[in-house]
């Protein structure tokens, strides 16, 4: 029988190229297959730290069915490397629905440390770092209302996440269910060249921004109550 092999959750840079540590290149370099959100949007960073291992795409349309194939290959004695776009998977992105089927089946699991968007967003708000509530992405429709009332309340500082086409939207919100005069701080291009985050109240930063490009990935800070 084939000894067991070993599922890697590999964090790539949300940006900046330079954030990528050398563990996770050298993971990348000896798995025998690697997984990826998108292999089109993985592939200029696999050739830009020389990584030629076979990739297959595994993304939120095809992951459970994937995840099945997955743990075949791992019980097999396949060292298998997970990447999502950008960040570490099953952070807002797939990766949790396989995690759980290696553990159902005995299958080890390594996560190395890196980059993810909400930690530097958080500490860049300047609200209380000593506990906060990660929420990602609000529900598109249903459930979103509910989800914005929960929060109303919410002590801790709330991290979202938001993508450039719905920020304007999400701030009428946030001045609807938390008030405008609530304290924010939305940080986009993280580790990119045009890096950027505004702070004040949500009026204050809708206003900017309703005159400002918007461009990249959101991260929303909220102030507790």
């Amino acid at each position: 029988m084939n000894q067991k092999g070993k599922l890697y959750l590999v964090p790539t840079p949300i940006g900046n190229l330079e954030d990528m540590t050398f563990r996770a290149v050298r993971i990348l370099k000896e798995a025998d297959i690697i997984l990826a959100e998108d292999t089109r949007t993985s592939a200029p960073l696999l050739k830009h730290f020389d990584i030629h291992q076979k990739v297959y795409a595994h993304h939120q349309h095809n992951e459970h069915q994937s995840s099945n194939e997955i743990v075949r290959f791992l019980k097999d004695g396949k060292k298998i490397a997970l990447i999502s776009d950008a960040g570490t998977p099953a952070i807002s992105d797939p990766g949790f629905y396989l995690v759980r089927e290696a553990l159902k089946n005995g299958i080890d699991i390594e996560c190395l440390p890196g980059a993810t968007a909400f930690v530097p967003a958080l500490v860049n708000s300047g609200f209380p770092t000593d506990r906060f509530c990660f929420e990602g992405f609000l529900p598109a429709k249903k459930g979103r209302q509910t989800r914005y009332k929960a929060l109303a309340t919410e002590e801790r500082t709330i991290i979202l996440y938001e993508s450039p086409h719905r920020l304007l939207k999400t701030l009428d919100e946030m001045a609807e269910y938390f008030g405008a005069e609530r304290q924010i701080s939305v940080s986009r291009e993280l580790t990119k060249m045009f890096e950027e985050t505004v702070r004040g109240t949500v009026a204050e930063v809708k206003a900017y921004f309703e005159t400002h490009p918007l461009k990249g990935e959101f991260v929303i800070c909220v102030g507790g109550v």
